[in-house]
């Protein structure tokens, strides 16, 4: 099975550009390892099965790039705690994946390497940030893959690639590892094929971690127990502002559709559900991400690891070539966006008011939970766009990430799962529930994807 993997990535790698790194040797010996426990019986359901790991995950000896020039060439000493769980469970890496710098973007242009293109259709985006990660699973080079969600950057590309993906609660996975981009709101989660496999990772990878102090001591359930093709007394709720202006006719009909099959299935649809505080949460966002990436990545200075400029004439002049050399252009607006909002006279103007916003948006779902199970809403507002469409334009860029940011800033679960086609192109259907209601999320979404047929379709990548 490794070895097939390992050839389909030569086939179709030219075409989709989902590896920052091929991992094949380290792939091999640990299928081979696989293939021993399964002799002696000694196994657990992901033994022997491919992964690929988001490019902002700690490997040890296997360099971690987070997709910049500043970390090209960066070894980790250590695994993350997710690397570690997986490789308990005898998990074969067969690579790192590309994605947006720091994970920064929503269209893995962001890469300072190259941009990866979307299977379905070479010439749009896969999404962002974990681009590789959610195209390499639509074009089959590897069975599952990990990525990281800190406004989307999970649900928004499985979106786009018509794959499944799941962001946790906060705290549901550790994080230790996980190179910080925004600490109160990056997750770690799981693309794969279908729901079945969605379980089984989570159920790998969740639990407490000494290591990381956000993570929940809760119990981890067997998510698999949850898959009950039935939706008998499930409450839907439909919140009216994800539907609105802004998101495209074809997307709200493919929606309206998936709704409508939703009920069929046994659930009640409430269309009287309103988050109203989460038309500020794209300017929350945007002031909260930066403000923690700009202390994040006040680190690399060039002093203790990564790229280092030294042709300067002072320390401190190195230390400005390194960032400046080091960072790519996005990487830098929101250092600076984060620098201004935590300074000396805005931070009250801005970051200590986008967090009272914040729990206003918490108090939205909170209330909107006390009527209903789980949301329904699109995971994007529009289909895939076509590379090079928005990258001039950030703001635009970071609209199309408007559906899946509130989750991230409320702290609650969301998954992305195929929901249909638009001239070919993937719509995703995102659900979200109550913190550590993945149980719900899964059980809604297994019961939808036994009823349809869309994550059956496969793309004929153009080679």
């Amino acid at each position: 099975m490794t070895r097939a993997v390992l050839e389909r990535i030569n086939k179709v790698e030219p075409a989709v550009h989902s590896f920052i790194t091929v991992t094949e040797d380290i792939a091999l010996k640990q299928a081979e390892k696989a293939d021993e426990l399964l002799c002696k019986e000694e196994t657990t359901p992901l033994t022997g099965i491919p992964v690929l790991i988001k490019d902002v995950m700690c490997t040890q000896g296997t360099r971690t790039t987070c997709a910049s020039r500043m970390l090209e060439n960066f070894i980790p000493p250590y695994n993350a705690t997710v690397v570690e769980k997986l490789n308990q469970c005898g998990t074969v890496m067969v690579g790192k994946s590309n994605m947006d710098e720091f994970a920064m973007g929503s269209s893995t242009e962001n890469s300072a390497f190259f941009p990866t293109h979307n299977p379905w259709d070479v010439d749009r985006v896969p999404g962002g940030s974990s681009g590789g990660s959610a195209a390499a699973i639509a074009a089959d080079e590897a069975l599952f893959a990990l990525g990281s969600d800190t406004g989307g950057s999970i649900r928004q590309p499985a979106g786009f690639c018509s794959v499944v993906g799941l962001k946790p609660t906060y705290g549901r996975v550790s994080r230790f590892g996980l190179v910080a981009f925004a600490s109160s709101l990056d997750q770690i989660g799981p693309f794969t094929k279908d729901i079945t496999d969605c379980a089984l990772v989570l159920n790998a990878i969740a639990g407490q971690d000494s290591r990381d102090s956000t993570s929940s001591p809760r119990p981890v359930p067997d998510y698999t127990r949850a898959l009950i093709p039935d939706l008998h007394g499930i409450r839907l709720g439909v919140p009216q502002e994800f539907f609105g202006a802004g998101i495209q006719p074809d997307v709200r009909e493919i929606l309206e559709s998936a709704i409508k099959k939703l009920e069929e299935l046994g659930a009640s649809i409430n269309r009287d559900i309103s988050l109203p505080h989460t038309r500020y949460a794209l300017a929350v966002y945007y002031i909260i991400a930066p403000s923690e990436a700009s202390t994040n990545l006040a680190r690399y200075d060039g002093v203790k690891y990564g790229f280092s400029y030294r042709d300067a004439e002072t320390m401190w002049d190195n230390m400005d070539a390194t960032r400046q050399f080091g960072f790519g252009p996005e990487v830098k607006r929101r250092i600076m966006l984060g620098t201004y909002a935590l300074s000396a006279g805005y931070y009250d103007a801005y970051y200590l008011k986008a967090q009272k916003v914040r729990t206003l948006i918490r108090e939205d779902y909170a209330r909107a939970f006390e009527k209903c199970d789980a949301l329904i809403t699109p995971s994007s507002p529009s289909v895939p766009f076509k590379l090079g469409e928005k990258v001039d334009d950030p703001l635009q860029m970071y609209l199309s990430d408007i559906c899946t940011i509130p989750a991230n800033i409320a702290g609650i679960p969301g998954i992305s799962i195929p929901a249909g086609f638009s001239d070919g192109l993937p719509v995703g259907m995102q659900i979200m529930a109550p913190q550590f209601g993945e149980e719900i999320l899964l059980r809604t979404a297994f019961a939808y994807e036994q009823a349809t047929e869309w994550h059956l379709k496969k793309p004929q990548v153009k080679l």
